[in-house]
């Protein structure tokens, strides 16, 4: 049976000013999130440049059914009611709300409900009770491990296993929250550590995986199935400061390097706004090793990867002073995943682990194979050894405080209109 439906329809226009055609937030996306006025946050999705008022449109009588219990659980401060239940009641609100942004008869009773972007602010659209990040982007590992192991960049185990770690949920924040140089212990060679704030400040360019419909403890989640569990996914910046994370990373991983701040895009763009974008995987090279059986599913090989391109900007504070436009640092794409969002969900609950509506999985950083398309500057800079060239004269080794990074991503497939998540985006202060 298609996943396909009329809210995919790319000759589906919207009344709503602007929307045909948006960069991010055509009709045929319909994200979700949480915003405020200067009132209690709550629900909302988006349309161009405007937001529907999910508690607004569950009050006005122009819902029923699952569509009127989806906005009901989309009212309040956070999604994890609605995100509990699965794709379903999402299906059915997402056909009503296009529906009703596309009749033109429904504008004098809808338009009261929609807020213009600019005047709100957003909020994580989920209570998140855990964060775990991933390392699936291969080429970022390749480049990493050449930096420190030239001879063996590849640890043995990951071809066989999803690598992950757990995160910390309560410094996860939104787009525009600003980024506070962490401090650390610091470690120089033949020197004694000392507790300093970080010199290598550093950007990661992931995806964001929204947990939806959870599992119970003791209960695997089958590859066939883990698709069942995603709601959607947003844009995701796991910001590391490389000098504490050297020191400190033996033998248990990063820590306080990671901990201090992980920015999201605000909004989910759903599994149902995904599907016309899903893809095949990229093919493993000849001679890699085969998934064990619990990570092989011949749908998630038919259609486990998305078609997402990615791309990273910065700018600086003379930049600004100077009027100069943000500079691409590099462009990439979610196909540089050797393993897909279908397996993280599946490898995280194979021992019985719970997953929570709500839990954020990072996928890692996703670097091309190529300098244009690494997602970090440790690979930029290899290691901060050469620093890049900035319009203005300025260099960069790692990142200043004044420098802000924005993350964006564009989903796109023959035939479709292209979607967006809205930025991701941070600026360096001093701590």
């Amino acid at each position: 049976m298609s996943r396909l439906d009329e809210t995919h329809d790319p000759a589906r226009v919207s009344w709503v000013e602007g929307a045909d055609g948006h960069p991010d937030f055509p009709i045929q996306n319909l994200p979700l999130g949480v915003f405020s006025l200067d009132d209690a946050p709550r629900g909302g999705v988006a349309i161009g440049d405007f937001i529907l008022d999910l508690a607004a449109l569950a009050d006005s009588g122009l819902l029923s059914c699952e569509a009127q219990e989806a906005a009901r659980a989309a009212s309040g401060p956070e999604l994890n009611a609605l995100l509990e239940g699965g794709g379903a009641p999402r299906r059915a609100l997402r056909r009503r709300i296009s529906d009703l942004l596309s009749d033109p008869a429904q504008r004098e009773r809808v338009e009261p409900m929609l807020h213009r972007t600019n005047d709100c602010r957003m909020h994580l659209p989920a209570r998140i009770g855990d964060y775990t990040d991933f390392y699936v982007g291969i080429h970022h590992a390749l480049n990493v491990g050449r930096l420190f192991r030239p001879d063996a960049p590849l640890l043995p185990n990951y071809k066989h296993v999803p690598i992950g770690y757990h995160g910390r949920a309560s410094s996860v924040r939104p787009t525009d929250a600003p980024v506070i140089r962490p401090s650390g212990q610091l470690k120089a060679a033949d020197a004694d550590p000392i507790f300093a704030p970080s010199r290598r400040l550093d950007f990661e360019l992931e995806l964001g995986a929204w947990i939806g419909g959870g599992s119970g403890l003791g209960r695997p989640i089958p590859l066939a199935e883990a698709e069942r569990h995603l709601a959607g996914l947003c844009l995701l910046n796991d910001w590391s400061a490389r000098d504490i994370q050297a020191w400190e990373y033996q033998p248990l991983g990063p820590f306080l390097s990671k901990n201090f701040l992980t920015t999201v895009s605000p909004w989910v763009v759903t599994a149902e706004a995904l599907e016309p974008y899903r893809t095949a995987p990229e093919p493993r090279p000849a001679g890699d090793p085969a998934p064990l059986p619990y990570l092989d599913d011949p749908t998630d090989r038919a259609r486990g990867g998305f078609a997402i391109d990615l791309e990273v900007r910065i700018s600086t504070r003379k930049m600004r002073e100077e009027g100069i436009e943000d500079l691409v640092l590099s462009r990439s794409h979610a196909r540089h995943m050797y393993w897909t969002v279908g397996q993280m969900i599946a490898h995280h609950a194979s021992n019985g682990c719970d997953l929570r509506s709500g839990d954020l999985l990072g996928t890692g950083t996703l670097s091309a194979p190529t300098a244009d398309g690494f997602g970090s500057l440790l690979e930029l800079t290899r290691g901060g050894a050469e620093p890049l060239s900035l319009p203005n004269g300025e260099t960069r080794a790692f990142l200043e405080d004044g420098d802000e990074i924005a993350l964006s991503g564009r989903l796109s497939a023959p035939g479709f209109v292209n979607l967006g998540f809205g930025e991701c985006r941070g600026r360096v202060v001093a701590g």
